[in-house]
């Protein structure tokens, strides 16, 4: 876990406080740095593009239940995949499924490093490995992809379908990011749960709204753990709003595909180490991420440590493209940093 001291020195120790991306007020507060008036966070991976233009009804959506079934939603889902709708299950982020996993798979879990943390803290018996031969020797193997924090992805369709005594646990939260490759399709093995967010692609982070695509069987087990209206109304009117606006999703694509490469190459004529990456963030490797982190800092930008991914151990930063004006400001900082 990563933690900081009031003088802002990083340290590295157990129930001491974490700090993900995004919220940038933290990160300033932890590093004992005033924080500027406007600060341009890379540190975020959500979508950046704004909303298109959507009303709602808000004092409906408050005054009543939301569909604990997510029916809507669900019938919107299983029509683009082509599965029954009894195969999925909408949670409050991701996360919540993250969660119920673990509730419903206490055995030894493996998990492809480096990951999402939300995983060591939720799955109580976890094994970090470093290559998916190490993770098939697990009943249940974590693999993120596209990977955050590297933004690599890999093909997963020979693997699964030579190994079905593994059931993979694939998160997908990032998959409507994939600049350089189009996504696998995976549900249609018995063997797959995969987890889907809606709050990175359509910015709905305080809303809270992901889904699930597994087996029946799976499906009905996590139904039982999850409570009762889980999902708010807010988020699924939001979220069946997005999910019927391809323009949007081909909007930000089309950003992202014309940003992100000239961001990389910006930073790499700036002199920094830039890692391949197949979406719109990737890692930077410092030689010292508490000075760089600060640096930034101080001239209004947050970057995201990757001190709690393990295998990085602070060589890294992630940064997350932005607009053109924001990455050739970042990209100026940074020929400082990357003499």
């Amino acid at each position: 876990m990563l933690a900081f001291h009031s003088s802002g020195n990083i340290v590295s120790m157990h129930n001491t406080l974490t700090l993900h991306g995004a919220n940038p007020e933290n990160l300033y507060r932890a590093f004992g740095i005033e924080m500027s008036d406007r600060v341009i966070d890379f540190s975020t991976n959500t979508n950046i593009l704004a909303w298109p233009d959507i009303k709602i009804d808000i004092e409906a959506l408050a005054s009543h239940y939301p569909d604990p079934d997510c029916a809507a939603l669900r019938k919107v889902v299983a029509e683009r995949e082509n599965v029954s709708p009894s195969r999925i299950l909408f949670t409050n982020g991701s996360n919540e499924a993250v969660f119920l996993l673990s509730e419903l798979f206490t055995d030894s879990t493996a998990i492809l490093q480096p990951a999402y943390s939300e995983y060591a803290r939720a799955f109580r018996n976890l094994h970090d490995v470093f290559s998916i031969d190490d993770g098939l020797k697990f009943r249940q193997l974590i693999i993120i992809n596209p990977n955050n924090p590297t933004g690599r992805y890999i093909s997963l369709h020979d693997v699964i379908a030579s190994s079905p005594q593994t059931i993979f646990i694939i998160d997908e939260a990032y998959r409507d990011f994939l600049l350089t490759c189009k996504p696998e399709r995976l549900c249609d093995y018995d063997n797959v749960i995969i987890l889907r967010s809606l709050t990175k692609i359509y910015h709905l982070s305080g809303a809270r709204i992901g889904y699930v695509i597994a087996p029946e069987k799976i499906i009905a087990a996590l139904r039982e753990r999850q409570p009762s209206w889980s999902v708010n109304a807010f988020a699924q009117e939001l979220a069946l709003r997005f999910l019927k606006d391809d323009a949007f999703l081909e909007r930000t694509r089309e950003f992202y595909l014309s940003h992100t490469p000239a961001f990389m190459r910006m930073l790499r004529e700036a002199g920094c180490e830039v890692m391949k990456s197949d979406v719109h963030y990737f890692l930077v490797r410092v030689n010292d991420d508490e000075h760089t982190i600060r640096h930034l800092l101080r001239a209004g930008i947050a970057v995201r440590h990757t001190r709690n991914f393990a295998g990085l151990d602070g060589k890294y930063i992630r940064i997350a493209a932005r607009s053109m004006e924001e990455n050739v400001r970042l990209a100026e900082i940074m020929k400082e940093e990357c003499r």
